[in-house]
C-alpha cells in the first residue's frame, strides 16, 4: 500500500473538482489554527504552517482567510481553541476506518460521528482496535514532471526519508512523522514544488481489497458522510478495489 487506494486516486481527482469550496477552506483554516498555535505564526521559522500557508494558495483560499486563521492560532483573535480527536470502527466487510476531527464543541462531533455511523449499521470500535492497523507517517507527492527520480531521491533520503516509490503520475516519499518538516525543507530548498495533498498520515498496514461493487458503493457512501461533517479533517481506511470497479464507481 502506498499510503493511498487507487480508489482514493480517482476520489482524489474527483475530489478536487467537486468538494466545495468554503469545506476546504474550513479545514485548511482549522489546520492552519493548529500550526500556527503550536508553533507560531512566522511562516519562516514554522514549516508545518508555511507548507500548510502554500496548500492554503494551491486552492486559492482568500489571503484574509488565511492571516485570519493564523491570528486565531496566535491568540491574536477569538476562535482557537480546537480540540483534536479521534473515532474508529469498522465499515461494511470489515473495513478498518480511522476519523479524525479538529472541533470546538467535543460533544456536537462525538454525536454527529456516531449518527453517521448508526446510518451507516456501524458503531464505535473499541480504542486502539482499529488505528493499531495503521502507521502515522508522513507523505509528500511530487509529480514527475518537477523532478527526475536520481535527483529527487538524493534530496530527501539525504534528508532522512525512509523510502521514495513511484505512483502513478506522482514520485511518493515516506518519512517519519518527526522527519517529514525536514524532509518538506530539503525539497523545497532543491527548488522542488510538492503536491498540496503532501502531509503527516496514517498507511495501513495492510490493505483489504473490495471486490463487490455494492459493498464499495457502501464503504463509500460512509465516508462520503463523514467528509460532510464541518468537524471531521480526514478519514483513514484500509481498502483498496480493483481498476474495474473504480471506473464502475466513478462512471456513475
Amino acid at each position: 500500500m502506498a499510503g493511498h487506494s487507487k480508489w482514493a486516486n480517482i476520489k482524489h481527482r474527483k475530489g478536487k473538482a467537486d468538494a466545495a469550496r468554503g469545506k476546504v477552506f474550513s479545514k485548511i483554516a482549522k489546520e492552519i489554527i493548529v500550526a500556527a498555535s503550536a508553533g507560531g505564526g512566522n511562516v519562516d521559522d514554522n514549516i508545518q504552517l508555511r507548507a500548510l500557508v502554500q496548500k492554503a494558495k494551491g486552492v486559492s483560499m482568500p489571503k484574509d482567510n488565511i492571516e485570519r486563521a493564523i491570528k486565531k492560532g496566535t491568540g491574536e483573535l477569538e476562535g482557537g481553541q480546537l480540540t483534536e480527536g479521534s473515532y474508529e470502527c469498522y465499515a461494511a466487510g470489515g473495513i478498518a476506518v480511522v476519523i479524525k476531527v479538529l472541533t470546538d464543541n467535543k460533544n456536537r462531533s462525538a454525536s454527529e460521528v456516531r449518527h453517521a455511523m448508526s446510518k451507516a449499521g456501524t458503531e464505535l470500535a473499541t480504542p486502539g482496535s482499529v488505528s493499531r492497523m495503521f502507521q502515522r507517517k508522513g507523505q509528500i507527492f511530487i509529480d514527475k514532471d518537477k523532478s527526475d527520480e536520481e535527483t529527487l531521491m538524493e534530496v530527501a533520503l539525504e534528508a532522512g526519508a525512509e523510502d521514495l516509490k513511484t505512483d502513478g503520475e506522482q514520485f511518493e516519499i515516506i518519512t517519519d512523522p518527526n522527519d517529514f518538516d525536514t524532509v518538506s525543507e530539503a525539497i523545497t530548498n532543491a527548488g522542488i514544488p510538492m503536491d498540496e495533498e503532501s502531509q503527516i498520515t496514517m498507511i495501513p498496514d495492510m490493505v483489504t481489497e473490495v471486490t463487490d461493487v455494492a459493498q464499495a458503493q457502501q464503504i463509500m457512501k460512509f465516508v462520503d458522510a463523514l467528509e460532510a461533517l464541518d468537524d471531521v479533517q480526514d478519514v483513514y481506511t484500509n481498502f483498496d478495489i480493483s481498476d474495474e470497479i473504480a471506473a464502475q464507481l466513478d462512471a456513475e
